[in-house]
């Protein structure tokens, strides 16, 4: 081990330069123009783990975008690791918001920036070149297997059935992904649960044509008034959803596990600095942080209709259309959610229109227990990098398919990801600090030498 650190910096630019080539390939998986894109990326990736030591790797077609399989077995009686990580990325609009073009990554203030950069193929490719280092110094201990999607963007919507019929291939001890990020830049963090989701777009029809305005606004029901008027019940005064038994079976957290959970670094007055607010809004009665750790939330992520162009047109429209979202927590179940809120919303709308709610799609949230011998391991491996504890932490955002593993492979999830929340990931401008990317892959390195030790224990 005491030859990886020395390996890392030898090698940093062809890191980087590898890494460049990688993000250089636009594959957006919700676009179906970049379909040839997507199979390119798989094959890049397969490319890149025959070089770095794998002994198998293969391009796996599934009835969307293929999965890159690789694997290294060195001893079947050894510990195995699964890596997870994703080669799909997010759309880039809007374009003009770029400093620089999205697939032409550069250097500017010791940070990558390109689509891609951190979510996830920055963070995905750590993983590469982590097991490189070990492989290329005969210091790899256990036992790698990689899976790499290109879906995760789109709500992972094979994979699920890749596990199906890959369940031998896909025994593991832990799965190790980096999708997710770090409390602040010199702060390592353990992601330990992840919320749920629950996705849907809703349709709210008036009359059969768009009407004008004048003519029948105050007769006839518009299909926006009423879209917003409904969205408006969906939470009360205290800012909690409205749904009959949404909250049935939300885990409560204990008053201990509230105060672990607020111990973490936290400044509310540069937090609403950073996203430019003068107060914050939620659930009455839980702090920021327990509002996007530990319990639900429902949002609109988007809502249209009627005439949005240059200047004015007098039209009652016939159609509204919203997209909406709710995270879960623990116990909740994504399906029966999506289930209550359509018969809610759609027993609240008044005869004058019809509502049609078209599920997305979902997932489960997801608990990490912190006497795992993965995350003891973890915890090893960033003191080892970073010279301080690491804290465990519940995000906010969700991995859906980080629960499908853990129900379809019987197999935990480790989340030890290096973003920052200044990466701007799906937004103009995503970025990923250079630091991040090296510390990482070091980290990882680490990670594997005291996941071996840990089982042996």
């Amino acid at each position: 081990m005491e030859k990886i650190k020395q390996y890392i910096e030898e090698n940093k630019q062809r890191f980087l330069d590898e890494l460049f080539d990688l993000i250089r390939i636009p594959s957006i998986s919700s676009l179906s123009g970049h379909k040839d894109d997507m199979v390119r990326t798989a094959e890049k990736y397969k490319e890149h783990f025959l070089k770095a030591g794998c002994d198998k790797a293969v391009v796996i077609p599934t009835a969307g975008n293929p999965v890159v399989y690789a694997e290294k077995i060195i001893n079947q009686s050894l510990p195995t690791v699964l890596v997870y990580a994703h080669y799909d990325v997010m759309p880039v609009d809007p374009m003009d918001l770029w400093d620089s073009p999205p697939f032409e990554p550069e250097v500017r203030n010791g940070k990558i920036y390109a689509r891609g950069a951190d979510d996830d193929k920055g963070q995905g490719f750590m993983h590469v070149k982590a097991f490189e280092t070990l492989v290329k110094n005969n210091a790899l201990p256990v036992n790698v297997k990689f899976m790499i999607e290109g879906e995760e963007e789109i709500g992972s919507v094979n994979l699920g059935k890749f596990c199906d019929d890959h369940k031998d291939l896909l025994k593991a001890d832990i799965i190790l992904v980096s999708d997710t990020g770090m409390i602040a830049d010199d702060i390592p963090t353990i992601t330990t649960g992840l919320r749920g989701l629950a996705y849907w777009q809703v349709e709210v029809t008036g009359p059969d044509h768009d009407l004008h305005s004048g003519l029948f606004g105050g007769a006839v029901a518009n299909p926006i008034n009423i879209l917003s008027k409904m969205i408006a019940r969906m939470t009360d005064e205290d800012n909690r959803i409205t749904i009959p038994g949404f909250y049935d079976n939300v885990q409560e957290a204990t008053d201990e596990e509230r105060k672990l959970l607020n111990r973490a670094p936290f400044d509310i007055e540069e937090y609403k600095k950073a996203i430019d607010v003068d107060e914050l809004w939620g659930e009455k009665g839980y702090t920021t942080i327990e509002r996007t750790g530990i319990r639900p939330s429902f949002d609109v992520c988007g809502i249209w209709g009627g005439y949005t162009g240059e200047g004015a047109k007098t039209v009652l429209p016939s159609k509204a259309y919203a997209k909406i979202s709710s995270r879960l927590v623990p116990n909740q179940d994504h399906g029966k959610i999506s289930k209550m809120f359509e018969d809610y919303f759609i027993s609240i709308a008044p005869k004058a229109v019809q509502v049609k709610v078209e599920p997305l799609h979902g997932g489960q949230a997801y608990v990490c227990p912190i006497d795992l011998p993965a995350y003891k391991a973890g915890e090893k491996a960033l003191l080892k990098v970073f010279g301080k504890q690491a804290i465990p932490m519940r995000s906010g955002g969700s991995i859906p398919i980080i629960s499908t593993f853990e129900e379809k492979l019987g197999v935990k999830s480790l989340l030890m990801g290096f973003g920052l929340e200044s990466d701007a990931i799906h937004s103009p401008n995503e970025n990923y600090p250079l630091k991040n990317f090296y510390n990482g892959i070091e980290a990882i390195t680490w990670f594997y030498h005291y996941f071996s030790k840990e089982m042996e224990a």
